[in-house]
């Protein structure tokens, strides 16, 4: 397979204001790309876009959960980058609390923004995408796409969601010009259990213990995350799992497929624990 070249075509980065998708953004401009970067938080991504200085950059700040939206910054993307070849989605956040604790509105906001957000960006992005000569389509799915925990229903639901999908564009785009990939991260330092919500019916104190647990278990540096994700793209790849764990999980649950969470759920039990009174 044609490997991409990414220096002097445009790369479409969203969540790029923060966590991996902000060092995603730095590294394709230290390589020569140019950027189309996408978040919800202006301030943010204009201070990524600060760092950029010498790169051929444009900034959109959409909430993805908004199809209009998302359509109206595709086109004012099109038109200020006539070269696009890769499509990378990180925008994505987390929720805690159990089924009991969580409410509809609450996990529906969640799958909106992990799943929604990333169909209706690849979507209104897609043509644009299949009229370059080659063009990659990266999905940020996370090993909890490979594995579901308790407690974190929500976000395995939408994370399966988001794998389901990209699997299936790969194969409705096979033969085309367009190939798709999903990463899978496992234990990124990225903050993103630290500033994520939680169910409302979670004591506030309880949520940032089950938070704090859960990010102590994270090794990887956002850094080294994004240079993996970049090099998953260059290289078109239909795979790639990223941290330590995410290997081992992905082995545990082809091994154990009705039988993993016996293995997950010690590690995980003060991650997962939104009930316990603090004393």
């Amino acid at each position: 397979m044609q490997r991409l070249a990414l220096a002097g075509s445009t790369t479409v980065i969203t969540g790029a204001a923060s966590g991996m998708g902000a060092d995603i953004a730095r590294l394709l401009a230290a390589s020569g790309a140019h950027l189309a970067l996408i978040d919800h938080n202006a301030e943010a991504l204009d201070a990524v876009a600060a760092e950029l200085a010498g790169t051929t950059v444009t900034t959109h700040v959409v909430d993805l959960r908004d199809d209009d939206a998302v359509l109206a910054a595709s086109a004012d993307i099109v038109a200020a980058h006539p070269r696009i070849n890769a499509l990378i989605t990180c925008a994505g956040s987390s929720m805690l609390g159990s089924l009991e604790q969580l409410t509809m509105e609450e996990m529906r906001w969640l799958v909106d923004v992990n799943l929604w957000g990333t169909v209706s960006i690849t979507k209104a992005l897609l043509p644009a995408l299949r009229s370059a000569p080659a063009a990659h389509i990266t999905h940020l799915a996370s090993v909890y796409a490979l594995a579901a925990p308790a407690g974190r229903i929500p976000y395995s639901l939408s994370k399966f969601a988001v794998r389901g999908f990209s699997e299936a564009l790969r194969h409705e785009l096979e033969g085309t010009s367009v190939t798709v990939g999903a990463v899978y991260p496992a234990g990124v330092r990225t903050g993103i259990i630290l500033h994520g919500r939680y169910a409302a019916a979670i004591d506030p104190a309880v949520a940032a213990r089950a938070a704090s647990a859960q990010a102590a278990m994270y090794h990887t540096e956002p850094a080294d995350a994004a240079a993996q994700i970049v090099r998953a793209t260059e290289r078109r790849r239909a795979r790639t799992m990223v941290g330590r764990e995410a290997g081992l999980i992905d082995v545990l649950v082809r091994l154990a497929p009705r039988s993993y969470w016996k293995a997950m759920r010690r590690p995980l039990r003060e991650a997962i624990d939104t009930t316990t009174p603090i004393s």
